[in-house]
């Protein structure tokens, strides 16, 4: 006897942060969703992050879906949940060339400069060499491990069907073939980041999709007093679009990469965030490639600790965890195609998924399907 054929309105691959933004904002707008994936559960970069959503450092396209994905983990944070924080960003400078790049930054407004003693008192830093600093007032904080699981749960809630453990095999119009069968569908979204290459290898090459893997690391640290909120130093200033772009930054890059080659070489974001349980998230450096090796390089930790005990007034950390993370990386910030059969194909193609993941869905799905009428107010 033949199964009979599984539908959907939309069925999304992939339940990564951008997936999950593609179901959250279709089944809003009362669509039936499906969403594929070959895990059990979000896996990826998605719980293997910063928990930083580190919106006020982003220019451009990156802001316009920061902006959106503030509201909606606002929003999913207190339907689903999980723990959010309003808790901004602290930026901590140790020299001119640093607090230059803040200073220009903050004329744009939304970024209020510190002096010294004020820093002290909101991030427990050596008083050393500390000049001033700066807080990024609109970023949010998250714990990336518990996150993802309740806004699944939350989805399911609301309607949305998971089927994990399945791998999808082809895409096309109007049909998913997964390894439990196909599903004819309305409309696919593919959000798989860097596994694009597996599944669309032609979107890949198109895009110039590759691999960026980092090491992490998490600690168990004794504070004088917790972190009031993720704390980026200057080498995140030469990364992130609102600071990295100016004659200010330049000046900085270059003297970061004169004194410390060993750092760049690594290509450093030397930044952390603090869990509510007190450990301490250290990170992270770079290293791109089609296939990264899985192996990593203990002078990148050693680098971590380092810098670490040099910022902080405190004990050396002891350290809990390390992994690796790996995002996909394009020739822009963001993947959105089109395949010549309709089929949806989404990326932040860069760091800052979490920040943008869920704006950069909710922007796509509200040009496919307008804005949403249905479940508003859900909770």
């Amino acid at each position: 006897m033949n199964r009979p054929l599984d539908t959907a309105d939309v069925v999304v691959v992939g339940s990564g942060i951008v997936g999950l933004g593609a179901a959250y904002a279709a089944v809003r707008r009362g669509l039936r969703v499906i969403v594929v994936d070959r895990t059990e559960a979000p896996v990826g970069a998605t719980i293997r992050n910063f928990g930083h959503l580190c919106i006020g450092a982003q220019g451009g396209e990156a802001r316009r879906y920061a902006d959106i994905s503030r509201d909606l983990w606002l929003r999913l944070s207190h339907d689903a949940g999980f723990w959010l924080r309003e808790s901004g960003t602290l930026v901590a400078a140790r020299h001119d060339d640093e607090l230059a790049v803040l200073e220009a930054a903050s004329r744009e407004g939304g970024i209020r400069m510190l002096d010294s003693t004020e820093l002290l008192r909101l991030a427990p830093l050596r008083a050393e060499g500390l000049i001033g600093g700066a807080h990024i007032e609109t970023d949010l904080q998250t714990d990336p491990r518990t996150a993802a699981d309740a806004i699944v749960r939350h989805l399911a809630r609301l309607g949305v069907e998971f089927r994990f453990r399945t791998a999808v095999t082809a895409v096309g119009d109007g049909r998913v073939e997964t390894t439990r069968g196909p599903i004819a569908c309305g409309s696919v979204v593919v959000a798989v980041n860097h596994d694009i290459d597996q599944l669309l290898p032609e979107v890949a090459e198109r895009h110039g999709v590759v691999r960026c893997a980092l090491d992490m690391m998490r600690a168990a640290v004794s504070f004088r007093h917790p972190l009031a909120a993720p704390l980026l130093t200057g080498w995140s200033l030469v990364r992130y679009g609102r600071f990295s772009d100016g004659p200010e930054a330049a000046v900085l890059r270059e003297r970061l990469h004169t004194e410390r080659p060993d750092l760049a070489a690594i290509d450093l974001n030397q930044m952390y965030t603090q869990l509510p349980d007190g450990t301490l998230i250290i990170g992270d450096s770079h290293a791109t490639a089609v296939a990264p090796a899985p192996f990593q390089p203990e002078a990148a930790f050693t680098a971590f600790l380092s810098e670490a005990e040099t910022l902080f007034d405190a004990p050396a950390p002891r350290v809990i965890e390390r992994w690796q993370g790996v995002y996909a990386k394009g020739r822009q910030e963001f993947l959105i195609d089109r395949t010549d059969d309709g089929v949806l194909v989404l990326a932040a193609t860069t760091g800052i998924g979490m920040t943008t993941g869920l704006g950069l869905a909710e922007e796509n799905l509200t040009a496919a399907f307008g804005r949403a009428a249905a479940m508003e107010g859900t909770s």
